[in-house]
């Protein structure tokens, strides 16, 4: 059965200051984030992990989920740099992107090791929300299903009987940062590529996985990506630093 709510997560990428957090954090708490229609979450780079999450326990019930950007693939020990899942867990993180394209291409993380980043948040009961997407020359040249399902398939090989405990997000690198966005059916056509690939590795659990889009995603267009049947929500670039465009595409979820 499908997940009754959709999931928007703002990814904030290497953004923010104390002052500006703030700010930010008290427009959301202050919106209307819809609790009951759909869930939210923000991934805050680390060293502001402890601060949104003191003004999440001010605010009392909150809506919004804590998310972290990345994760070590190291349980503990002598990983100068590293953050472990333990110690995300001190600061009540729920979310955890792995793979994303910045990291893969910036970081040259490979489809094994952000399948062990995945099992490692699973294995702490953080949600790895595991990014895959193909660049404008692989789409050119007709590679875009082989990507998605090899990086894809990785994760999925990796952790097995829990791969229903993951989020998807499928984010088109040519769509980041560019302006540029997938076309709903664009998207829709590789949405349906991934929710095949993991009902074949779960069955009918495949259903409850959500599979985010996640390519320049705004208040404008949200909506009509949002409406499409393997599209479950968004995993928010630049528009998640505008508290009103953020709130804008909760509501459209």
């Amino acid at each position: 059965m499908r997940s009754p709510k959709k999931l928007i997560a703002g990814n904030w990428k290497m953004n923010g200051s104390l002052e500006f957090n703030s700010t930010l954090m008290h427009s959301l708490l202050g919106g209307d984030l819809h609790a009951n229609a759909c869930d939210v979450a923000v991934c805050a780079p680390s060293v502001y992990l402890a601060q949104i999450h003191a003004l999440l326990l001010s605010a009392g019930s909150s809506p919004i989920h804590l998310g972290a950007q990345d994760i070590s693939a190291h349980e503990k020990g002598a990983y100068t740099g590293e953050i472990s899942v333990s110690m995300l867990k001190d600061f009540g993180v729920a979310y955890a992107i792995v793979g994303h394209s910045e990291r893969r291409q910036f970081h040259h993380e490979s489809d094994q090791l952000v399948a062990i980043k995945a099992e490692r948040a699973l294995s702490a009961g953080i949600t790895p929300i595991v990014c895959v997407g193909e660049t404008q020359q692989e789409r050119g040249v007709g590679l875009t299903e082989v990507i998605v399902k090899r990086q894809l398939a990785a994760v999925i090989h990796l952790v097995g009987h829990c791969i229903t405990e993951i989020v998807v997000a499928y984010e088109p690198v040519w769509a980041i940062g560019t302006g540029l966005t997938a076309t709903p059916e664009q998207a829709q056509s590789v949405h349906a590529v991934l929710r095949a690939q993991l009902r074949a590795a779960a069955g009918d659990g495949a259903q409850k996985i959500r599979i985010l889009y996640g390519g320049s995603m705004n208040a404008a267009n949200a909506k009509s990506l949002l409406s499409q049947p393997d599209i479950d929500g968004g995993l928010i670039g630049g528009a998640a630093l505008k508290a009103a465009d953020f709130l804008a595409i909760v509501a459209s979820a």
